[in-house]
């Protein structure tokens, strides 16, 4: 799997994309207001994270990549303690249990090398009742493997809810019943 460097992070936040993608509906769609607790998993430099920040309690802000991060947490300094960075792989790290009201990845799932490993971290940082949603580029993940993702979710104990979609973007969001 492909991950962005971090030297190419100026793809990921530009005038074209803000244009082009309507922040403020992805976070309509994954229940995320003013109460919520996110988990942002491959924030990137912060594109998606911006936005959550404006809106929510706190915002837990996954990154991998040493470059990112520096990037994020320049981005994220106006939001104060609002917004912690968590700088490892989602696959492999301990970040807790059951304090996430909310998940969002953002274009990011089907760049994880041990998608097994993450699906068992998130699976575990969502509370019961919780909400995730996945959004990932549709010239980069197929129908059929959508479905695989949101199976493997469901495996862990979440029901998929809304399904989508649309030219550029396919859209899952998944409620953790178990």
């Amino acid at each position: 799997m492909k991950i962005c460097p971090s030297y190419l992070s100026f793809i990921l936040y530009n005038p074209i994309r803000k244009a082009l993608t309507n922040r403020e509906r992805v976070l309509d769609e994954s229940g995320v207001d003013e109460s919520s607790t996110v988990l942002e998993i491959g924030a990137g430099n912060g594109f998606i994270t911006e936005a959550i920040a404006r809106r929510a309690k706190k915002v837990y802000a996954n990154e991998l990549q040493p470059g990112m991060v520096r990037k994020l947490k320049k981005r994220m300094e106006k939001f104060g303690d609002r917004v912690d960075i968590l700088l490892c792989d989602i696959a492999n790290c301990d970040i807790g249990e059951e304090f996430a009201d909310v998940g969002i990845m953002y274009y990011s799932f089907h760049e994880i090398g041990n998608q097994a490993g993450a699906v068992r971290n998130i699976g575990k940082v969502i509370k019961k009742d919780g909400t995730l949603s996945i959004y990932e580029p549709t010239i980069e993940v197929n129908k059929a493997a959508m479905q695989k993702t949101a199976g493997m979710f469901e495996a862990v104990g979440f029901e998929k809810e809304v399904e989508r979609d649309g030219s550029f973007t396919r859209f899952v969001r998944l409620r953790r019943v178990k």
